[in-house]
């Protein structure tokens, strides 16, 4: 059981890089590149990438360093391995979220700009942005709980055809389909029997649009959501904080570092 790297021959944005894992846990790996100041940004779901410059001090803080075919072994048998398509984002694998009906799943974040494989939505939410950077937030019946517009995807359906009818249900907004923009994914892991997401339909697609107006009026016949509000961006995080899908959305609305 290690914290293991191995060394800097990824190239990327002019540098060398390497990865840092564990073997054991997320908790032991992020305690460790706390304890050695890898910022949280370099966090990629199962790894932190390590510029080459500090190589020899992560190996000397007590990083076991090791070839990438055996760090990518020992990974994959620890089960922490987050599977990505090239150029996705991990966020954060989140495990044991109890749902509402009872049902208990791990859940990957994953930050993508491209959509999501189509067969495997179930669901679409939607940050909606209006022109001073306000959120619509909505208060979910079934999940006792506010978050962004959105809900599960209906037979025939596009997905963005889903987003924009459950918005439309939920909030009165009417939203243009070619303005959504694919921002990441949850993906539902360990799911069985009945339920919205099953194997092979696992994915919850998150997109962003902008409006053109301030606060628009937000209004709603249907009885899923029981309230609905425009909220700023701090507002949205003390609402929404602590919810298991939260570092998801934070790091769609935080700025490119740098």
């Amino acid at each position: 059981m290690a914290v293991l790297i191995d060394p800097p021959r990824v190239e990327a944005h002019g540098r060398r890089w390497s990865h840092l894992v564990s073997d054991t846990s997320l908790e032991e790996l992020h305690s460790f590149a706390r304890r050695v100041g890898i910022p949280a940004r370099g966090f990629e779901g199962d790894h932190y990438d390590v510029p080459e410059e500090r190589y020899a001090a992560v190996v000397a803080a007590g990083a076991e360093p090791t070839d990438a075919r055996e760090l990518l072994r020992r990974l994959v048998a620890s089960g922490l391995r987050l599977q990505k398509r090239r150029g996705d984002k991990g966020v954060a694998r989140v495990p044991g979220v109890r749902m509402p009906d009872g049902v208990v799943v791990d859940v990957d974040l994953i930050r993508s700009a491209r959509d999501a494989t189509d067969r495997r939505v179930f669901a679409a939410l939607v940050l909606v942005h209006d022109a001073s950077g306000d959120l619509a937030v909505v208060r979910s019946v079934w999940r006792q709980e506010w978050g962004a517009p959105g809900g599960g995807r209906e037979p025939g359906e596009t997905v963005r055809e889903n987003a924009v009818r459950e918005v439309h249900e939920e909030t009165g907004l009417l939203l243009d389909p070619d303005a959504l923009r694919p921002v990441g994914y949850e993906r539902f892991r360990g799911v069985e029997g009945e339920g919205p997401w099953t194997a092979g339909r696992d994915l919850l697609q998150l997109f962003e649009t902008h409006l053109t107006s301030t606060r628009p009026a937000l209004t709603s016949a249907h009885d899923d959501t029981s309230d609905r509000r425009w909220v700023t961006p701090s507002e949205l995080e003390r609402l929404c904080g602590t919810t298991f899908w939260w570092p998801l959305v934070e790091a769609v609305l935080s700025p490119p570092a740098g």
